[in-house]
């Protein structure tokens, strides 16, 4: 069976409304990317837990380019994330 991918664009909105990215990012249930990471880890944060991890590499392969972010969640306002669909 062939590997699903989703193709993501995502902006990081910031107090103060800086904003992050957008980032292009590819990737399915087999094979995780920290972009991913990042919006299940805040969901999680926004759920009451810990931020457990900060820094993130967001892997841009349309333009094979990888971005390295260090964030705080307290200072995040919103993770917009829209998917291109087939």
């Amino acid at each position: 069976m062939a590997e699903e991918l989703h193709n993501h664009e995502v902006t990081i909105c910031l107090e103060g409304g800086a904003v992050l990215g957008p980032f292009k990012a590819t990737w399915s249930r087999d094979r995780p990317s920290d972009i991913r990471e990042l919006s299940i880890e805040y969901e999680k944060f926004l759920l009451g837990g810990p931020q457990e991890r900060f820094r993130y590499h967001l892997h841009d392969t349309s333009h094979k380019v990888a971005h390295a972010i260090t964030v705080r969640f307290e200072r995040i306002t919103a993770i917009y994330d829209q998917v291109a669909l087939n």
